[in-house]
């Protein structure tokens, strides 16, 4: 089920499914750990002796976005039969770990009622449904939620009445058949069991007084502490603020971020420009305080693989960070590349991948070949990608003094890294695992970040007066260059090949494969964007991966499996990528040389905008006969991606318009 409406602080994380139930809960790191483990945290009423969810299909959704360039909820469901309408806004603070739930009861009949609303937290604690407690803290009228060093306090206040929970279950779910105080609360009464050991969850209430055709206001509220009295202390300090008082600065708090640095979006299409503002602000819901970029905090896909895409990999990182450099963001990259100085390997190279705490990812990649011989588990584009990056960052903010303390600990050992890892007779990488995760070889992709990766070396080299160091730096992106183009390119099929690999007798077998990463060959200014060898590979990439159905939108690549829905690989060769689809605008936007002919990148910003959620996020794929989300939503990559392609779009406008 896809999530929409992430929140993040980035300390405490939460996302919402499109039924608008809590799915993930993260703290005290974006993306780690997940106190739900994608179980679903129920919100109802209860009135008139009648029980709804809120995921009832019964609900009619007149809205569920954000309110306008913030990152607050605005979710609005009328229940007919009810007669009722819920306004719902939720929140992270931005400062402080502590989610808020307002919700707005409109009802919309004549006699006075009462209404009881109900907050469900599905507990698995660090990760797992093992030793959590719940109980009921009397003084303050809150649950307590607890394991080790993690505690979440739920309370809640009806309208203008002392805070504190109406009312409240305890109880023991997924064990022995029980299926939790989540089914307590449809006959409208919880049974108040104090206490509750092992596999729990916990329910709190608060009643409303609402008059007839009119509206009152409760509220619920969540914090999160590593002890008992850092949770207390949060809910105290909410108290003195109030809640209303903390949606409005973090309303104001966002809006500010967003508008950081002012931006020239005249001419452009207002859709296009309000769905970059929404996938900016997705974005940022992906960053962990700790400068790691994860790559998407949606752990639906551990239905597939038992692992989830809550990592950061340092290619998808530098590439995020280029976006958010060209967004104004230095604040947010100058903490990823910290991340990455102190975790970059004695040899020079990053591993696959890193959790948000900065440890290693789990990982597919060996450390042996098939003949036991030792290997590097990499992919060399992981390395390369964050030096491209760093130096585009530097561009964009001159700041020295942060480059200089990065210069020793990351860019000389992985730029030294990049010149070694080389065939001695070829001047090629030598072989590393491909940006899809799948195949193992000598990459056009990986080649083409190589030179971007050593060119960026040897910048900073020259620019700290390092001559020797930039000269080899340089001399090495030129042999790559020069290696690339005589032995990746494919003159019979007039494009670049994927890879190269070598056979049991040595020899080199090309792998033609027509991929829509060989974009990288201009973007990584290997080639000009109008170079004929690129022409045509971009070329083949529109007319042959181009999804023949009325979705449309581009493949990776003909016969790609990961979440195949399609066996027609003529028609369909796989799943459209919101990356792919946007690699192809950013070309045409790069070697546009008039005004109309940026504009032939419209209908493919266009396409992404015509699938993406009213909040902004994005998938990473899209099925290719309903237009539903495939795989994880939000990925971070697809929100960045759109946003770059859609600042290049602007920026050329405006260069060829003066």
């Amino acid at each position: 089920m896809p999530r929409d409406l992430p929140l993040s602080n980035g300390s405490l994380a939460v996302n919402f499914d499109s039924g608008y139930n809590l799915r993930e809960l993260f703290y005290p790191h974006v993306g780690e750990e997940d106190h739900t483990e994608d179980h679903l945290s129920h919100f109802g009423i209860f009135v008139d002796g009648v029980f709804r969810w809120i995921d009832d299909p019964v609900w009619r959704r007149i809205r569920q976005t954000y309110e306008a360039e913030t990152l607050v909820s605005d979710v609005i469901l009328e229940e007919p039969q009810l007669g009722v309408r819920l306004t719902l806004h939720d929140a992270i603070d931005f400062e402080r770990n502590v989610l808020i739930r307002q919700v707005k009861v409109d009802n919309l009949r004549e006699a006075d009622r009462q209404v009881r609303l109900f907050f469900h937290f599905d507990a698995h604690l660090q990760e797992a449904n093992v030793g959590d407690t719940c109980f009921y803290d009397p003084v303050h009228r809150a649950l307590i939620f607890y394991k080790r060093r993690r505690y979440f306090l739920l309370c809640g206040q009806a309208g203008q009445e002392a805070p504190g929970l109406s009312n409240f279950a305890t109880g023991v779910k997924e064990f022995n058949g029980s299926q939790g105080t989540w089914k307590d609360a449809e006959d409208g009464r919880l049974e108040a069991y104090p206490v509750s050991q092992g596999s729990i969850d916990g329910v709190g209430e608060i009643d409303l007084q609402v008059g007839g055709q009119a509206g009152a206001i409760g509220w619920f509220w969540l914090t999160a502490g590593t002890e008992y009295p850092d949770a207390l202390r949060l809910h105290d300090w909410l108290l003195h603020r109030t809640p209303d008082r903390l949606l409005g600065r973090t309303r104001s708090f966002w809006s500010a971020w967003l508008h950081k640095q002012p931006k020239r979006f005249e001419g452009v299409d207002p859709r296009l420009t309000e769905v970059y503002k929404r996938s900016l602000l997705v974005l940022s819901t992906q960053v962990d305080r700790s400068g790691a970029i994860i790559a998407s905090t949606d752990a639906d896909v551990l239905k597939f693989n038992r692992d989830t895409y809550a990592y950061l990999w340092p290619r998808d990182g530098a590439l995020v960070a280029y976006t958010l450099d060209l967004c104004g963001y230095a604040g947010m990259t100058q903490r990823f590349y910290t991340f990455l100085a102190d975790r970059i390997t004695s040899q020079g190279f990053w591993l696959h991948k890193y959790n948000p705490d900065g440890s290693a990812g789990s990982s597919w990649h060996p450390w042996s070949d098939p003949h036991r011989h030792r290997q590097l588990p990499i992919q060399e584009d992981e390395t390369a990608l964050p030096l491209y990056a760093l130096w585009h960052h530097y561009a964009c903010f001159h700041d020295t003094e942060f480059v200089r303390s990065l210069y020793d600990r990351l860019i000389l050992p992985a730029g030294k890294f990049l010149l070694a890892y080389r065939d001695a007779q070829t001047k090629l990488p030598r072989p590393s695992y491909d940006l899809w995760e799948e195949r193992r070889g000598i990459l056009t992709f990986t080649t083409a970040t190589v030179v971007a990766g050593l060119q960026a070396a040897a910048a900073f080299a020259e620019t700290f007066g390092d001559g020797e160091e930039a000269q080899a730096f340089s001399e090495g992106a030129q042999q790559v260059r020069t290696a690339m183009l005589q032995q990746l390119w494919d003159a019979s099929s007039q494009r670049f090949v994927r890879m190269l690999t070598l056979d049991d007798q040595g020899r080199v077998v090309p792998d033609k494969t027509l991929d829509a990463s060989l974009y990288a060959v201009f973007d990584f200014g290997v080639l000009p964007p109008d170079a004929p060898q690129v022409v045509a590979t971009m070329s083949q990439i529109r007319e042959q991966l181009w999804v023949q159905t009325p979705i449309g939108g581009i493949a990776r690549y003909p016969g790609d499996a990961y979440h195949r829905v399609s066996e027609e690989i003529d028609r369909v060769p796989g799943n459209p990528w919101i990356i792919c689809t946007l690699w192809y605008a950013e070309w045409l936007i790069a070697k546009a040389t008039q005004l109309q002919e940026v504009d032939e990148a419209l209908p493919y910003l266009q396409w992404v905008a015509d699938h993406t959620l009213p909040s902004g996020v994005m998938a990473e794929q899209i099925d290719p006969y309903t237009g539903n989300f495939v795989s994880v939503s939000p990925l971070t990559w697809s929100q960045a991606t759109y946003c770059r392609v859609f600042q290049e779009y602007v920026r050329k406008k405006q260069a060829l318009a003066e």
